[in-house]
């Protein structure tokens, strides 16, 4: 099949630290150019696949001035080459659609975080043909689906072949992950609360925000407790380090505040053979076999009694999982028969 891949250009695919859906978009296009399909990828300059690049926008540009720009750019790109492709998969924001909603070419639009049922109901008013929406959990799917449309939940995927599982970890000893953008909604500061309570070391890696009141969040609730014994920060992190933090975790945290649509970093964790704890929020428990691949649980303190009890979970049970469910080759078989249910 010839596939279109469009992606907002704010972040590169895939990104150089932070990152998530622009990861999956990355292996699906090296993951569908390995089947045979001949795959071109619109995205930000300096992206890197094995699909055909044509960049648009500029890296870093999220104004409103930006996205009518970008939208016109593809609005004309569309008129020129709608032809040379089989299936639109569109990443990015519904509106790059608007010029060929009409238009009898497949489209699939993937949504990876809250959607606003409105815009299903304005592209029907706007005679959209052949539109699908797939979301990257059922929560995700749920916050749209009352504005009607076909549906489709696939999950975010990680690439296995990147992510080394160990399974010689003791769960009592080894070290509990924080992984992610140091943000209040992704809770640090309960992670650090966790590893004081039970006197466990914590590894804390990712991005800092660039926003003023995140920053005064990391200053005031997590800095103060990196002693570089009990509570570590690695800073932010590649796959070839992040293979390497997950597989020597006794666990990987994820006591969120907020509707996490599908953190790309569960299945990463999984892959390496690494339990996942996580609160019950947005689509997190879709992604942890409660008791066999980790364990969802409502607040710090389950959290803290599923540390204590991760001698029960077999970390070959969760890298099978993963490969099962969240790996590149899983995910890409899934889209590949979405697409070809839809160009049939």
């Amino acid at each position: 099949m010839r596939v279109l891949l469009v992606m907002d250009p704010v972040i590169r695919v895939p990104p150089s630290e932070y990152g998530g859906i622009e990861r999956v978009i990355a292996d699906l296009a090296n993951g569908l150019a390995h089947r045979g399909h001949d795959v071109t990828l619109w995205a930000a300059p300096g992206s890197h696949t094995s699909a055909m690049l044509e960049p648009f926008g500029r890296e870093g540009e999220w104004t409103r001035w930006s996205n009518l720009r970008n939208t016109a750019t593809l609005s004309v790109r569309f008129a020129q080459r709608r032809d040379r492709f089989d299936i639109i998969h569109n990443f990015g924001r519904l509106a790059y659609l608007i010029s060929v909603l009409r238009n009898e070419i497949p489209k699939v639009q993937t949504y990876m975080r809250p959607v606003n049922p409105r815009n299903m109901r304005k592209i029907r008013a706007l005679g959209a043909r052949r539109v699908r929406f797939t979301a990257v959990s059922a929560a995700i799917r749920d916050t749209g689906s009352s504005g009607g449309g076909d549906w489709t939940v696939i999950y975010n995927c990680a690439p296995a072949a990147e992510f080394s599982p160990r399974f010689d970890v003791d769960p009592q000893t080894a070290p509990l992950l924080f992984l992610g953008r140091l943000e209040r909604c992704k809770g640090a500061h309960t992670a650090i609360a966790i590893a004081r309570q039970l006197d466990r070391p914590l590894i804390i890696a990712g991005n800092r925000s660039t926003l003023p009141h995140e920053r005064a969040y990391f200053d005031r609730e997590v800095r103060p407790h990196i002693d570089g014994s009990l509570v570590q920060y690695v800073g932010p992190v590649d796959n070839i380090r992040k293979s390497t933090l997950l597989g020597q975790a006794a666990a990987l945290l994820l006591p969120v505040e907020w509707d996490e649509p599908f953190p790309v970093v569960l299945p990463e964790a999984l892959l390496c053979g690494t339990p996942v704890i996580g609160f019950r929020r947005g689509g997190i428990p879709e992604g942890i076999a409660d008791g066999r691949t980790g364990f969802v649980c409502e607040d710090a303190h389950g959290m803290a009694d599923a540390v204590c009890r991760l001698s029960a979970i077999d970390r070959a049970a969760c890298r099978a999982e993963a490969e099962r469910r969240f790996s590149d080759d899983a995910i890409v078989t899934e889209y590949e028969r979405l697409y070809r249910s839809l160009t049939a």
